[in-house]
């Protein structure tokens, strides 16, 4: 099990990029949840086996269709309640 924090940045709000991350990590099987930050950024947990969080991620360096990601970062994160699903949460 891997458990990541991730930063996505660039046009990421008001673009269906929290809609469109909870979709692709509960099809991917990973847990976890999304919000938005108050300086624009995206913020995202994501858990699960290696390969889905990898592809998590990597899905997030293009996101929904009207967005435009300028960088993807990430760090290790403490784990979280297995088997939690995905959720969206409020803005910080």
């Amino acid at each position: 099990m891997t458990t990541v924090r991730a930063r996505i940045t660039g046009r990421v709000q008001g673009v269906w990029f929290r809609g469109w991350t909870e979709e692709t990590a509960r099809s991917l099987g990973v847990d976890g949840w999304v919000r938005n930050r108050a300086d624009g950024s995206v913020e995202a947990v994501f858990q699960g086996p290696p390969d889905a969080v990898g592809r998590m991620l990597s899905a997030c360096h293009e996101g929904p269709p009207a967005a435009k990601v300028t960088q993807v970062s990430h760090e290790p994160a403490p784990p979280l309640d297995a088997g939690g699903g995905f959720i969206q949460c409020a803005t910080v």
